[in-house]
């Protein structure tokens, strides 16, 4: 596998878990949030996914005050698929790991309690 493609080996977990938690985070559509996820592992780059992960954090982040279980669940669920694979992406070659810094940083704040 290229270097450049190395995200690819990466858990299937984003790619199952998040359409659906991110439709509920964005009061949007889980078949369409399925198509984005399809559409990008198939023929996006490694720049593309990253840019719909950190989508994925700002629409957690956003939705932090909500008292709806539903949004409760779904933030969960991105905030934990995040940080897995996010920590993943220190081992892999590439800059990955590097462009994704201030997120972990994010994440690592929820984790702590912080805001978000």
């Amino acid at each position: 596998m290229a270097r450049r493609d190395a995200w690819l080996s990466l858990t299937p977990e984003p790619e199952r878990e998040l359409p659906a938690a991110l439709a509920v985070l964005a009061d949007g559509d889980a078949r369409r949030e399925r198509e984005r996820v399809e559409r990008l592992v198939t023929r996006g780059g490694n720049g593309a996914w990253l840019r719909y992960l950190r989508r994925a954090l700002d629409l957690a982040e956003a939705r932090a005050d909500s008292h709806d279980p539903a949004v409760s669940r779904a933030r969960s669920v991105v905030i934990d698929v995040l940080h897995n694979h996010h920590q993943l992406l220190l081992g892999l070659p590439g800059r990955a790991a590097e462009r994704t810094r201030a997120e972990r940083a994010r994440l690592e704040a929820i984790d702590n309690g912080g805001a978000a």
